[in-house]
């Protein structure tokens, strides 16, 4: 089963139509030959791009020398107004220093302690969407937008997200998602650090509120840790970890940036992630029921959090749907030295990309790399395709910290709703993807919803 695929360009764009096609969208800017090519270089001005899909390239980049592959700023201005400094966009000692009071929050026996949180809102999702399972269209992007969000603020400041501040944090990211393309003018242009970037209006007012939402919310839970009765969540475990380096830990304004980043990082790839395992479920009925009877076998009537082990087939299906159309299309980063790349001069400031994008439908790692086929998940070749040309959440030292999260949270939601209802495609509706924030359908994922027979002995 092929699930749609954007289109690439003709190559010979002109420079000025290739960038406004560029900030549309990213994916059907660029030329079929990324799916095959070891390496890719485009010389622009102002921009010189290396795109690098041999395992040794982007191993390099991210694992070997990262030191000297940093993150490109020209690539984090879009996003600077919502995340500030957060994690997501820092570079060096500030950077490490954030990792050292983030990573302990998300190791192993953090995660068990998530679960009740993914749990329940799992458990919240089938009945939000009850009464729409009428077998009629539902948009189940902004569904799944829904849960995730609701997953990050429960497991973050334990609330769901009917509080009414999670709520207004939603509804205000949503907007500055809507309003945010993927590139800003300063992606192509090295502006120096006190010239505006020429964000919208809409954008900067979206982000400002989010931020002062998100000051109110730290500012509470700081005062609730001061007087003991913070709950036990990774809030609370973030802002009392202290530098194991300087003793010293987050302050409320960069607590808030963090925050702000768990929020795009958890929430928004989350979102987009499973929107499309949904999609591709639904274009696949067998694979569907099949998971359906593992949910029911494996989840039984109180799941716990070793149950999620036992959800092999929900695991196949989110890692397929994470290759097919992983949330962060490129990873880019900056040579702050002089490099060589298969014999090729790469100066000091050209942009070295990694796309799990390209990677993950490489046609030199993955049988019919297009086709959804959960299965190739068991088989040798596709572990060795995984090691090779999976990197749905980075490598090396910025690997996403959140990755357990992420392949705990996904795998569990689309069980549960597996077991609950019957997804079926929209013929009228098939979605587009385009790269925006994150891989997301132009105009939505509109799946047909209904119930879910059991049988009976």
């Amino acid at each position: 089963m092929i699930p749609p695929k954007p289109p690439s360009r003709a190559e010979g764009f002109g420079l000025l139509r290739y960038i406004k096609a560029f900030r549309r969208d990213i994916l059907s800017a660029n030329p079929a030959r990324l799916y095959r090519a070891k390496m890719a270089e485009f010389r622009m001005p102002f921009l010189h791009t290396f795109l690098v899909n041999e395992p040794p390239l982007w191993r390099h980049v991210l694992t070997k020398a990262p030191q000297d592959f940093p993150k490109s700023p020209r690539f984090a201005a879009g996003l600077e107004p919502l995340l500030g400094r957060g994690v997501f966009l820092t570079n060096g000692a500030e950077w490490e220093r954030q990792r050292r009071i983030i990573d302990p929050a998300f190791e192993g026996g953090r995660l068990r302690d998530s679960f009740p949180a993914m749990l329940a809102v799992a458990q919240a999702t089938v009945a939000r969407l009850q009464p729409l399972a009428t077998g009629r269209p539902v948009e189940i992007e902004a569904q799944m937008s829904h849960a995730t969000a609701d997953v990050i603020f429960r497991a973050l400041f334990s609330m769901p997200i009917e509080d009414a501040t999670a709520s207004a944090v939603f509804s205000e990211f949503r907007a500055f998602q809507g309003t945010q393309p993927l590139l800003n003018l300063a992606a192509f242009a090295p502006l120096p650090r006190w010239m505006p970037r020429f964000h919208r209006r809409a954008t900067k007012r979206a982000a400002r509120r989010i931020r002062a939402l998100t000051a109110e919310l730290v500012a509470a839970r700081r005062e609730a840790i001061a007087e003991g009765c913070a709950p036990d969540d990774l809030a609370t475990k973030i802002m009392t970890t202290p530098d194991p380096e300087t003793g010293q830990s987050f302050d409320n304004a960069e607590m808030v940036d963090q925050v702000a980043v768990f929020f795009l990082a958890g929430h928004e790839t989350s979102a987009s992630a499973l929107g499309w395992a949904l999609y591709v479920l639904a274009l696949d009925p067998d694979t569907q029921a099949q998971l359906a009877e593992e949910a029911a076998r494996e989840l039984g009537d109180n799941p716990d959090f070793a149950s999620v082990s036992r959800l092999k087939l929900a695991r196949d299906v989110f890692r397929e749907a994470l290759r097919l159309y992983p949330p962060v299309p490129m990873m880019v980063r900056e040579a702050s030295c002089p490099a060589v790349f298969r014999g090729r001069e790469v100066p000091k400031g050209a942009q070295a990309v990694i796309s799990p994008w390209y990677l993950g439908r490489h046609e030199a790692h993955w049988q019919n790399p297009d086709a959804f086929c959960p299965a190739r998940w068991a088989t040798p070749e596709g572990r060795a395709a995984a090691r090779e040309a999976f990197l749905p959440f980075s490598a090396g030292p910025r690997v996403c910290p959140g990755a357990g999260f992420a392949m705990i949270e996904g795998p569990l939601i689309l069980a549960v709703l597996a077991r609950a209802f019957h997804f079926a495609p929209e013929p009228s509706r098939v979605p587009e993807p385009v790269a925006h924030l994150t891989v997301r359908a132009k105009a939505g994922i509109w799946l047909n919803i209904s119930p879910r027979v059991t049988k009976t002995n």
